[in-house]
């Protein structure tokens, strides 16, 4: 990863996701690979000569310690020679406090804060000790939706402001998007695809990132001509070079539209129609038993049973 960036580590239950980041934080050992900072080889380090912060789930935070002396723990606990004067070290926890907003609370304890105020507490503990990495393990995991919102915000502010090397992780696609600067996708132990949230979402790399990434629709298709054809008919989908006879084809629920039956590449009946933040869901049950999902913003109401035509617009065959 670059110096200063946001990585969101993103990727299904198992996928290796907490594996990696307690590999880089040296809490466990690689069978083959190195672990490198900068040009400095951390492998076989111990993790208390990382240097890296480390923010997990449940905040970890020390119940019978002020909420500075928690701050203040990773600078108290190191030897005597590197430890800084006890004034630096008010000073830092006094900084910290102002950067995460949270300057009156140095004198209560962990039982007296909200979950949120809890992991903000946990952040400037590893914040304090100057790392050279951040590691994130599902820090807003057991947090209601309104407080992970309000601290997705939060923590890019803090982030743009520290310019902190930070590695985010985290199963929420919608938080890893709206984070990072860039996104790492893993499967199974596997490094699917790394790119800018746009890159992962518009060119995903195999349909394992697509399908994590959103909603997804496999058809039955056909390569010819360079072409990727559905039902006879020609899509916009250009097939992978060399691709001929049968493929699947991945298509977004934007990427279908209404029409004419004449112009249509698949047809169904509508089960079920809802609207969510301005656009409408459309469910579409076809002949063969299969469930369709689309998205459309022309405002027009689809009642349940009325029959329908769609069209591709676009879609994804890898090869």
């Amino acid at each position: 990863m670059r110096a200063g960036e946001l990585l969101g580590l993103l990727g299904p239950s198992g996928s290796g996701k907490t594996t990696l980041l307690r590999i880089i934080a040296g809490l466990d050992f690689p069978d083959r690979g190195r672990i490198l900072f900068g040009g400095d080889d951390a492998t076989g380090l111990p993790v208390q000569q990382r240097a890296v912060g480390f923010v997990f789930q449940h905040y970890a935070l020390f119940k019978h310690m002020s909420v500075a002396d928690n701050i203040a723990y990773g600078l108290n606990a190191r030897k005597r020679a590197d430890r800084p004067a006890k004034a630096e070290i008010r000073r830092r926890v006094g900084d910290l406090l102002d950067l995460i907003k949270l300057s009156g609370f140095a004198d209560r304890y962990p039982s007296q804060l909200s979950g949120g105020q809890r992991q903000r507490i946990a952040l400037a503990r590893a914040l304090a000790v100057e790392p050279r990495v951040l590691l994130l393990d599902e820090p807003f995991g057991a947090l209601d939706a309104q407080v992970r919102k309000d601290l997705r915000r939060w923590l890019r502010e803090i982030h743009d402001r520290t310019g902190q090397t930070t590695i985010f992780v985290t199963h929420d696609q919608d938080e890893a998007l709206e984070l990072s600067d860039r996104v790492a996708v893993l499967d199974r132990g596997r490094l699917e695809q790394v790119g800018t949230p746009d890159e992962v979402q518009d060119n995903p790399a195999s349909a394992t990132v697509l399908r994590f990434l959103g909603d997804a629709i496999e058809l039955e298709a056909i390569a010819e001509g360079g072409r990727v054809l559905v039902d006879g008919k020609p899509t916009p989908v250009a097939a992978p070079r060399g691709a001929v006879g049968p493929v699947k084809l991945f298509v977004r629920p934007w990427q279908l539209q209404f029409a004419d039956p004449a112009e249509s590449h698949l047809g169904g009946t509508v089960r079920a129609s809802h609207r969510s933040q301005g656009r409408q869901r459309i469910e579409v049950a076809p002949a063969d038993g299969r469930h369709l999902v689309v998205e459309d913003f022309d405002g027009e109401r689809y009642a349940a049973g009325q029959p329908v035509g769609l069209r591709i617009n676009g879609g994804y065959v890898f090869a």
